[in-house]
């Protein structure tokens, strides 16, 4: 899959809320869930989403509520369509 440009980088956050732009050049989303329990089933729901795209981001849970997502296509060095579209999928799940 193709690296996208700063542009095609740019523009796809433009059309995106919650994600932003790491000083690394992944793409990073920071939820706070109600407690730990659903913290954990929303890592789970992620989880069959990212087997399901054969596209894995990377998790942290931390504190009692929050998880971290950070995307990036590891095998391409960067940012491809892949990590849009999985974002764009984990949107869909709140």
């Amino acid at each position: 899959m193709a690296l996208l440009d700063e542009y095609e980088v740019e523009q796809r956050l433009s059309r995106m809320v919650n994600w932003h732009l790491t000083r690394g050049g992944e793409i990073e989303r920071e939820l706070q869930l109600a407690d730990f329990a659903t913290a954990l089933a929303f890592v789970d729901q992620v989880g069959a989403l990212a087997e399901a795209a054969n596209h894995h981001p990377d998790i942290l849970l931390h504190g009692w509520n929050k998880v971290r997502l950070t995307l990036s296509t590891h095998s391409e060095g960067g940012l491809t369509e892949a990590d849009f579209r999985l974002a764009a999928e984990i949107d869909g799940l709140n």
